[in-house]
């Protein structure tokens, strides 16, 4: 990380520890016993070039599923399309992973990922597949499919635990040896 982003970051840190000490520039309405949330001073900005976005684990895990190599296992051995245009099974399997790391609790949430253009840009994606497209490739899923994507799985799992460095292997059967 760049030493300017540390500061910033340290800076960050200090104004939020003093508003929680109660030095921050609302803490005379705090101690009068007023209410504490006040939005009169709240102003809006709308700029081409910075757009919010809550869900910042998302293009991390995605980053983390291609260093791992889950999104090569997943289109090497999950075979449920026919054509790849433009989406491949990884896509598919990552697209509903990311809408339940983003809250989405059914297939219809993942409108709101496709309609959110700083969660496109997060992914670096064009487009993700709409909740039509991807309830069709969740009905083509019968055991031998999932029991491949499993296998997709594991084989990235495996690399995962290969990186691992003989010290880090050592401490676990140490400490299973410990608890028996």
């Amino acid at each position: 990380m760049r030493p300017s982003i540390r500061r910033r970051l340290r800076r960050a840190e200090r104004r939020i520890e003093r508003r929680l000490a109660g030095y921050g520039p609302r803490a005379t309405r705090t101690s009068a016993g007023q209410p504490v949330c006040d939005t009169r001073d709240v102003r809006y900005e709308l700029t081409d070039r910075s757009r919010g976005f809550a869900y910042g684990g998302v293009p991390l895990l995605h980053r983390l599923a291609v260093d791992v190599g889950l999104v090569d296992a997943i289109d090497g051995r999950l075979h449920l399309l026919k054509f790849h245009r433009p989406y491949h099974e990884s896509d598919h399997v990552l697209n509903l992973a990311c809408n339940a790391l983003c809250e989405g609790t059914c297939l219809e949430d993942v409108e709101l990922r496709r309609n959110d253009g700083a969660y496109l840009d997060a992914l670096g994606a064009e487009t993700i597949p709409d909740p039509t497209t991807a309830g069709d490739f969740c009905r083509r899923f019968d055991e031998p499919a999932v029991r491949t994507l499993m296998e997709a799985i594991d084989e990235a799992r495996l690399e995962v635990w290969s990186r691992q460095p003989d010290e880090f292997r050592a401490r676990r059967s140490s400490t299973r040896t410990a608890r028996s």
